[in-house]
């Protein structure tokens, strides 16, 4: 890895096909060599793309030589609290700017705005508009659980490092056009909408029952974008096809389980870092 492809072209020629191969190059080495699955990315199962987390964001933009300068817009009413965060990436070599990221985060998101009641006394005390049975699916049917709202003051500072986060993932994605390589937000779904979204559906719909899930069914295989994306990752680590499917006591790649994609992913980042 040199310098003289780690930094970016910030002149106004456009790029050659050799140079565009080589950014894109760099991101993957640096994904293999360097980001751990579940601390830099995370892959939700049944998705082709996995989806990149705030300390690969920061891992790429030290590759790249580029500082970001958040600004912020407060967007907060009485009964919210709401930010929308501007990053402003800059080439650290030459100050020119890069682009601009776009995150925005509220309480009135479903896992700031609730909380569960602390006990029955709270519950009952607690004014009606402020209170809510929460209804969830569990193995073998539903459960049910009493809470109350959150005071937003006091989820505060979390909303507004999430609104930064968020914007910081939309400038790398956006400025290294790095989003053929990862996707963005998806593991801060709701169940529901992230269910949809990983079936291809892109808006949450109501779903029949099914005796078990993708996950937990050992008959389902990995599917096509997984296989490439786990192929990708054994280009270049000191691990190979053979090593991979002797591990998980599978005579093919292909007949790794479905739910196995995650162990499958830090299986090949723990022979890596050896």
């Amino acid at each position: 890895m040199t310098n003289e492809v780690a930094v970016l072209h910030t002149d106004a020629r456009s790029l050659t096909a050799v140079e565009v191969k080589a950014h894109v190059n760099l991101i993957q080495q640096v994904m293999q060599a360097v980001m751990k699955p579940k601390v830099h990315f995370d892959t939700i199962p049944g998705t082709e793309k996995p989806t990149l987390l705030k300390p690969g964001a920061e891992v790429l933009m030290s590759t790249f030589r580029i500082a970001v300068d958040p600004r912020v817009e407060d967007l907060s009413t009485k009964d919210e609290i709401r930010y929308r965060v501007f990053c402003v990436g800059t080439h650290q070599t030459t100050g020119t700017v890069l682009g601009t990221g776009l995150g925005e985060c509220s309480s009135n998101e479903e896992k700031y705005k609730w909380r569960r009641a602390v006990c029955d006394e709270e519950f009952d005390a607690t004014p009606e508009d402020r209170r809510r049975t929460k209804y969830g699916k569990k193995q073998g049917g539903h459960y049910t659980v009493q809470q109350v709202r959150t005071e937003p003051s006091d989820v505060a500072n979390t909303i507004l490092k999430m609104a930064k986060k968020r914007a910081l993932v939309d400038f790398t994605l956006t400025a290294l056009a790095a989003s053929d390589i990862f996707g963005q937000d998806l593991e801060e779904m709701p169940d529901e909408i992230r269910e949809a979204v990983t079936e291809g559906e892109g808006r949450p719909s109501v779903q029949q029952p099914r005796a078990k899930s993708a996950a937990s069914d050992p008959s389902k295989k990995l599917e096509a974008g997984q296989l490439k994306f786990i192929r990708k990752k054994l280009e270049g680590s000191p691990t190979d096809e053979a090593k991979l499917c002797a591990a998980f006591k599978v005579e093919k790649i292909e007949d790794i389980a479905f739910g196995d994609v995650n162990k499958v992913l830090v299986w090949i980042g723990e022979q890596s870092h050896e």
